[in-house]
């Protein structure tokens, strides 16, 4: 109605008037779709759990003053706080048994991995992983990814450095199984199919690897570049329909996307160097996040164009979908360094996608 009031009258006032309105309603539009909320220091990995409804996000809290960290429920639509988990180990990455309830964080300066009840809070296990003491010689493997195979009730765990592996762990006593060695170095990427037995890793010399859990062994290895420019394939996220891995580079330009079925690169997409990726098989989309660049690219996924960028500054980390499809979540880290860590909490992010 405001509209065809001022098509009609041309009047200056009404024009201010309008121009308001729907800069108003703009703003109020964001922030329906964007909410953000400060969290606690050091935020990384986020998970659901439909168990006992909540998101709960790793924060590893201030490295200077606390020695253990903190897992903080949210509320999902609110992002209000509403339990406060205290933990004498940092937790970094993050993974959920959606059938047991079960949180599993890996503690990456400990080399460990711990179990969390969601329901009460209470730590039920944890295993270290790599018991070796850090000296100036020695620098223990250190847990990033977690994925869990609902299946079988299995953790698996990327272990980072120059050499390697792949931890196989028990989900209900958190026991060791298996070591898979040699994975090259810093295996960061970690996703599963558990439908087909299926794991896929990646590393900073290039390489996509595919691994039968069934067996616990690397089925193949290959190498995605083969020039001498730096490589870091970060992160993994699959379209298990589509047979499809999407694959983040922290190092280059690009998100890669990948033929399961061949380790074949199918696309690279123009983006920014990219940390977080995750794919949404219900609105067929991918989320990448640009640590760098402050932003987080939306990408059709059949199209491969990037159809909107959300500015997240400063430096959007990890992602997190809801179980309809139909929201996104961000953690977002404060601007820090080695020198002078971040004086502000990190920052969770939730986004409207409807």
């Amino acid at each position: 109605m405001v509209l065809r009031s001022l098509s009609t009258t041309f009047r200056p006032g009404a024009l201010l008037m309008g121009a308001l309105l729907l800069s108003c309603a703009a703003k109020a539009v964001a922030a329906q779709e964007m909410l953000r909320q400060p969290v606690g220091k050091g935020a990384y990995e986020m998970v659901l759990n439909p168990v006992e409804p909540g998101l709960f996000v790793a924060t590893s809290q201030s490295r200077s003053l606390d020695k253990g960290g903190v897992v903080y429920r949210l509320d999902p639509q609110t992002l209000a706080v509403t339990r406060i988990i205290h933990n004498d180990l940092k937790p970094f990455g993050a993974a959920v048994n959606r059938k047991t309830g079960v949180l599993y964080f890996g503690n990456t300066t400990s080399s460990a991995v711990t179990a969390i009840d969601a329901k009460t809070g209470d730590v039920t296990g944890r295993l270290i992983l790599d018991a070796r003491k850090r000296s100036k010689d020695v620098r223990p493997l250190a847990p990033r990814e977690l994925v869990v195979d609902e299946n079988t009730n299995t953790l698996y765990i990327g272990g980072l450095g120059e050499s390697s592996v792949l931890w196989v762990v028990d989900g209900e006593t958190l026991t060791l199984r298996a070591t898979l060695t040699g994975l090259g170095k810093m295996n960061t990427g970690l996703a599963i199919d558990s439908d087909i037995n299926r794991l896929y890793t990646t590393n900073a010399d290039g390489e996509f690897i595919t691994i039968d859990t069934a067996s616990n062994s690397v089925l193949s290895r290959k190498k995605l570049f083969h020039d001498d420019a730096q490589r870091m394939l970060l992160n993994i996220s699959l379209d298990k329909a589509g047979r499809r891995a999407f694959i983040t580079d922290s190092q280059n330009a690009a998100l890669l996307v990948v033929d399961t079925r061949n380790g074949d690169i199918i696309k690279k997409v123009d983006v920014p160097a990219s940390l977080a990726v995750l794919f949404n098989p219900v609105r067929n989309e991918v989320y990448v996040t640009h640590r760098q660049a402050g932003s987080v690219s939306v990408i059709d996924a059949k199209t491969y164009t990037v159809t909107k960028t959300f500015q997240t500054p400063t430096h959007p980390n990890s992602l997190l979908l809801s179980a309809d499809g139909q929201t996104l979540y961000v953690s977002v880290k404060q601007a820090s360094s080695r020198q002078k860590e971040a004086a502000e909490p990190d920052d969770i992010v939730r986004i409207a996608l409807q």
